[in-house]
């Protein structure tokens, strides 16, 4: 008995490739073949307008280049000029700062020359109480044993984008460690301090602006040093302070250099003297009777009221 296709009156069966097979077996739609075989039997307007494009491509590239030809020229042009007057400015910035330096120290001389003057025109006791008084408020240089609080910016990385931990800080000294060190010095009995040379009234503040950080409007840098004159009690009171444990924290974990130590023979600088402001009663333009009586009770004297400066006010 034959089984051929045709047995039973079926139809024999038709192979239909599946979707997968016939798209790895034909990528190309057909659309896109007839396009390609009508530009190929008439390549006139088609072959035309590619070298339309192909032109007009060359030219825009021809036209930027030759833009930042010219910029490029133009900014070796300027250079020059722009180096020049970078110069003048770091010139001006140098002279500035000696002219500074030269008027302070100028200031200082005549500062002791005024209390040599002062100190034999009053007297011993007065004179020596003057001196105590000066050097309570920082306004007289004062020399003692004490401590130095050592700060320094930890080393660069190389190849660090961003240096310093996220829980600990940055890996520089910033204005406020130099105001938590300061205000714990004084807490723990220090009798003057000073930044960097720059002696701490209570007047005094420690700011920063941008990167640079500044004691009384004068910059200062790394390495930092709060020098404080006190008791001999004074260390080991610091270094149970909660800025000592914090910078101790900071320094481990960041790499910047937090030193403590004693030091004999310190003596630092006079505060330079500050700008005091004194207020003046209003005046009424029609007193009463009573109202002028206590105008005139609470007057003040000719040289205005008296300013007291307390010496272990913190910094703000």
């Amino acid at each position: 008995m034959s089984g051929g296709p045709e047995s039973g009156g079926r139809p024999p069966r038709a192979f239909t490739p599946d979707f997968l097979t016939e798209l790895f077996r034909n990528p190309l739609d057909p659309g896109y073949a007839d396009t390609a075989a009508r530009r190929r039997e008439s390549p006139g307007p088609s072959g035309w307008r590619a070298t339309s494009a192909r032109a007009v491509s060359v030219l825009v590239v021809a036209v930027v280049g030759f833009l930042f030809a010219v910029a490029y020229r133009e900014t070796l042009a300027e250079e020059p000029s722009r180096s020049q007057a970078r110069a003048g400015l770091i010139a001006q910035i140098k002279q500035r700062e000696a002219e500074t330096d030269e008027m302070t120290a100028r200031a200082d001389r005549l500062r002791e020359e005024v209390n040599r003057q002062r100190d034999a025109a009053l007297g011993g006791s007065q004179a020596a109480r003057l001196r105590s008084l000066e050097a309570g408020t920082g306004l007289g240089r004062v020399r003692g044993d004490g401590v130095v609080v050592r700060l320094v910016d930890a080393a660069p990385k190389e190849g660090d984008a961003v240096t310093g931990d996220s829980d600990a800080g940055p890996d520089r000294v910033i204005y406020s460690d130099l105001q938590k060190v300061a205000n714990d010095l004084w807490a723990s009995g220090a009798e003057a301090v000073a930044v960097n040379g720059q002696r701490l009234t209570a007047t005094s503040t420690i700011r920063s602006a941008g990167a640079a950080i500044l004691v009384d409007f004068r910059p200062v840098t790394s390495p930092y040093e709060v020098s404080a004159i006190g008791p001999a009690s004074m260390r080991d009171r610091f270094e149970e302070s909660r800025s000592a444990y914090l910078m101790r924290r900071v320094a481990k974990q960041t790499g910047l250099s937090f030193e403590v130590r004693e030091a004999e023979g310190l003596t630092l600088p006079a505060a330079p003297e500050p700008r005091l402001r004194y207020a003046q009663p209003s005046v009424d333009p029609s007193p009463s009777p009573s109202g002028s009586a206590a105008n005139r009770s609470s007057s003040p004297g000719p040289s205005g009221p008296a300013t007291s400066l307390s010496p272990s006010g913190g910094v703000r």
